[in-house]
């Protein structure tokens, strides 16, 4: 909720945290004192009621200690998990860490953890208490520079655990309000505060005069300071005066306690203002909150339509419903990639579904969301080799806490309804930060079901593939096996396509090629047959790698080219991205280092734009490859360092490619000996050195907000290479061709030291050099070129 100085928060997110969308106010005192607690502890814990700032002060104290950790501050949504056991998961995937090895979520974290200074905030562990205490200890224990800020209802009970209670805002001393006097406490009080510029949104002409502060003044003490009561009250502003909320209020708690305000709890408080919230809804209004409440996370108005109408509201009366709901602040409006979408606060959504329950309708709407998001993922897999892939993978990681839950009331009901789902999700899990959790979903629901069907059969091969690309074979050997002879028992010929598909990739994997091809050619022919697209390119594309691998130039460039034209012809791009990767490969071994390059760098786009790091690596790797084959050895060293990054948060180099190792290895070494041990180490740092942005820039040779072409490393000798300077830098290149240090560079030209350090930097890195040698080297060259005289000249 809200709390801190009165700031307007249009501040861009500060690593994992998402931006503020209204101003904080007060709380000044406590964001000191939490900020020595963490300088004191590594675990700190917020503790408080719903409905008094914990989130947001948590996470007003995360923004300000940013600096204070170089890899990132970041926010673990909790409120909306349910399953335990789905903490690590769900921190892995917060923490945007790309792991897609076989190994537990907690033995991920622990490692890409340890030697990182990051605070993580875990928001909302209350329901998940032992858990979540039980997984934040073994992280600290783990990784020494960690820090973690919890929010909870009550302490997580670890014994480096620092508490801290919120207490609500402050209200006005008692002895001046009841001396007649406000004064400054008055003027400067939190609670006033908060109230005017929340009740300022909905009447933008209201402010705190002499005639209303005293009534203003009893509205806050009688909701106790809470923050979350506060802002709820201060909407009916819209409707009412000052006067008429003040003895509504009195009204409400009267009835609520029975008795003088003395008696009356801070959740008393807070329900009371709920039901009122509630009680002035109109009736569909509280039909739809209700129904809201079984979402987690999020929903967009599309999914609110399919679940929330029916008996009671049509479908063409939810958007109005859901403005109702956005104006009396029950619903939260917030912007998204994907569009528009909508989520409850923990303690409204909590109150929603406690009516839900009592209505007697909670299983009912809960089997309405369900299959909504069945049909949903059936409908995006269905789409997905296709012009809307993109949108459909965006939306889909959009409604992932959504999915998750879903899955869950499938499993529940009926383990087969879960593996038919998982099925459908199978590029989702393999495109975002999900693969683990996608594949724990398969097998959970395979040893939960038994007998023959096609949905046995199709979630063995999908989890078989998953396997594979986690470098778990002989899981995946065990799956395909499995899920081969269920298929030739039902005649299930769309499942044998793929099972010969990813065991044709698993006889890449252990060397036998001719094997491999085999499959390959097997699966083409069987998803042509069942006009599966998708299967066919997939096939078609590991058809040309393999070839390729054998040195068959002419059948490698024909199986790329088919899958090229099946692509075009459904306006795919993942699936094509894949194959312009198999085709640079095969232009990189015959020589055709432009077209190789230039394949590469169309296909690392479009694997950026949809986030799949395996993509984005192999491409990676073809460029360093090309680099090297082209004698800029230092841009190739740079892009091996960028790797070394992308490898190492996967967890496995080349997933699912790993027979293109040893192009990686010969790579490394030519580069290594043509530097020198200590000038590719340098060469290797300063790639580890780039954010992923400037790394993606370098790798496609664009501008970066730096100034300077990234992708402009030459190599020695380069004739354009004076092109890729700028003048100021072109001037330091002769001057340190005439021998000058940085120091006298600096006194010349009256900068910085340290701004003619970094210029020194900038050339080196896009000549392609390691010493001021090879730029004086460099310069005299061009200046023979030029038929000027010699730098050192006047």
């Amino acid at each position: 909720m809200t709390n801190g100085t009165s700031t307007t928060s249009k501040q861009r997110p500060a690593e994992g945290l998402p931006a503020e969308v209204t101003s904080f106010i007060g709380r000044q005192h406590e964001v000191a004192t939490i900020k020595r607690l963490m300088g004191d502890s590594r675990m700190v814990t917020l503790m408080g009621p719903g409905g008094v700032g914990k989130t947001r002060l948590a996470l007003r104290v995360a923004t300000g200690l940013r600096r204070a950790f170089p890899d990132g501050v970041w926010l673990v949504e909790l409120a909306e998990l349910d399953n335990s056991g789905m903490i690590p998961q769900t921190m892995v995937a917060a923490l945007k860490i790309q792991d897609h090895s076989a190994q537990a979520g907690i033995q991920v974290l622990t490692e890409y953890l340890r030697g990182r200074r990051m605070l993580v905030v875990l928001d909302n562990c209350e329901h998940l208490l032992n858990e979540a205490a039980v997984v934040a200890q073994r992280l600290l224990r783990s990784a020494p520079e960690l820090r973690i800020l919890a929010t909870s209802r009550q302490p997580l009970g670890l014994a480096s655990e620092q508490a801290f209670t919120v207490p609500t805002l402050p209200l006005p001393d008692d002895e001046v309000q009841h001396g007649g006097q406000h004064g400054a406490s008055s003027a400067t009080s939190d609670a006033i505060k908060l109230f005017a510029e929340r009740a300022q949104a909905v009447v933008p002409d209201f402010t705190v005069t002499d005639d209303n502060r005293d009534v203003i003044e009893r509205i806050c003490r009688r909701l106790d300071g809470l923050p979350l009561a506060i802002e709820l009250a201060a909407v009916r502003l819209r409707a009412l005066s000052a006067e008429q909320l003040l003895d509504r209020l009195d009204d409400r708690f009267q009835l609520l306690t029975g008795g003088p305000h003395v008696t009356r709890s801070r959740h008393q408080t807070l329900r009371a203002l709920l039901d009122w919230s509630h009680d002035l809804c109109t009736e569909q209004e509280r039909l739809l909150w209700a129904r809201i409440s079984v979402f987690t996370g999020s929903l967009d108005l599309e999914a609110a339509e399919a679940v929330c109408a029916g008996d009671g509201i049509a479908r063409d009366e939810i958007i109005d419903l859901v403005i109702g709901l956005v104006e009396k602040s029950v619903l939260i409006r917030e912007e998204h990639p994907t569009g528009v979408r909508y989520r409850l606060l923990d303690t409204i959504r909590q109150y929603g579904r406690e009516r839900l329950v009592a209505s007697g309708r909670e299983q009912e709407v809960k089997r309405w969301y369900r299959e909504y998001y069945r049909r949903l993922s059936h409908d995006a897999m269905a789409q997905l080799f296709g012009p809307a892939q993109v949108k459909l993978l965006n939306r889909l990681r959009a409604e992932h806490p959504n999915l998750r839950t879903a899955l869950e009331y499938c499993h529940a009901e009926h383990a087969g309804l879960c593996i038919d789902m998982a099925s459908d999700l199978l590029y989702h899990w393999i495109t975002s930060c999900h693969l683990g959790e996608g594949r724990d979903w398969l097998e959970q629901g395979l040893a939960d079901t038994a007998g023959g069907s096609e949905v046995r059969a199709r979630a063995m091969w999908a989890c078989g593939w998953l396997a594979i690309i986690q470098g778990d074979r002989a899981s995946a050997t065990r799956l395909l096996e499995d899920s081969r002879m269920l298929a030739e028992r039902y005649g299930l010929e769309p499942v044998l396509g793929y099972v010969a598909l990813y065991s044709g990739m698993v006889a890449m994997h252990d060397g036998d090629t001719a094997k491999a091809i085999g499959c390959f050619e097997d699966a083409v022919a069987r998803h042509r047959a069942a006009g599966d697209p998708a299967g066919e390119v997939q096939a078609l594309t590991r058809l040309s790698l393999a070839h390729s691998f054998l040195g068959d130039h002419g059948r490698a460039v024909a199986a790329a080219e088919e899958s090229l034209a099946v692509c075009d012809a459904h306006g795919e791009t993942w699936h094509r991205a894949y194959t312009m990767t198999a085709l640079g490969i095969e232009h990189w071994r015959q020589g055709d280092l432009r077209r190789a390059t230039a394949m590469e760098q169309e296909s690392l786009r479009v694997f950026n734009a949809l986030d799949d790091s395996v993509g984005v690596g192999v491409s990676l790797e073809v460029l360093a490859w090309a680099a090297a084959s082209d004698g800029q050895f230092a841009r190739a060293a740079e892009l091996l360092g960028v790797l070394h990054n992308v490898w190492e948060a996967i967890g496995v180099p080349l997933l699912g490619y790993g027979h293109l190792l040893r192009y990686h290895e010969e790579c490394e070494t030519r580069t290594r000996r043509t530097l020198g041990e200590a000038g590719f180490r340098a060469a290797v740092k300063r790639g580890t050195r780039l954010s992923r942005d400037d790394a993606l820039a370098y790798a496609l040779m664009e501008d970066t907000s730096s100034g300077g072409r990234s992708g402009a490393s030459r190599r020695s000798g380069a004739a354009d290479g004076d092109q890729t300077l700028t003048p100021r830098e072109a001037e330091i290149a002769r001057l340190i061709a005439r021998g000058m240090s940085s120091r006298e560079i600096a006194a010349v030209l009256v900068i910085a030291q340290r701004t003619a350090e970094g210029h020194t930097e900038h050339i080196l890195r896009k000549l392609g050099f390691n010493s001021r040698a090879q730029i004086a080297a460099w310069v005299a060259e061009q200046a023979r070129r030029s038929g000027e005289g010699p730098p050192g000249g006047e």
